[in-house]
């Protein structure tokens, strides 16, 4: 099922969604996949594997991390080769002073920002959806 493609109707119907909980960004040197761990998403870096997983997980495990999140959906089936929607959110969010990390599903865009800017940005991320520009 193809994703939509027009900038437009991203903007007006991304809807996002806050997930509940903290989440973190940790490094795993070995490169491994823990096993018994809940990642909700993970990328090969040359320094070590990057994962993303709920806080107290991470601490059950003992990992380190620096960053604590609060996680955003945009729940509008973005295709892939769509042009401009991150530009868009991103850009609003920074002017709001908002940092955002970004990861794009096959579905939809996760956005992490940090666990006290969560409810601003949700504000952001709508007032952007409403005003599609």
């Amino acid at each position: 099922m193809a994703g939509e493609t027009s900038l437009a109707t991203l903007l007006r119907s991304m809807s996002p969604q806050l997930n509940a909980g903290e989440y973190v960004f940790c490094t795993l040197r070995d490169r491994r996949l823990p096993t018994g761990l809940e990642i909700i998403g993970s990328f090969r870096e040359q320094e070590g594997l990057t994962v993303i997983l709920e806080r107290s997980h991470a601490e059950q495990a003992g990992f380190s991390f620096d960053y604590v999140a609060a996680w955003i959906t945009l729940n509008v089936h973005s295709a892939l080769e769509a042009v401009g929607l991150t530009a868009a959110f991103a850009t609003t969010l920074g002017k709001a002073g908002i940092s955002c990390n970004v990861v794009a599903g096959y579905y939809h865009d996760h956005l992490f920002v940090g666990q006290a800017d969560a409810d601003r940005a949700m504000q952001v991320l709508r007032d952007l959806a409403a005003n599609g520009e």
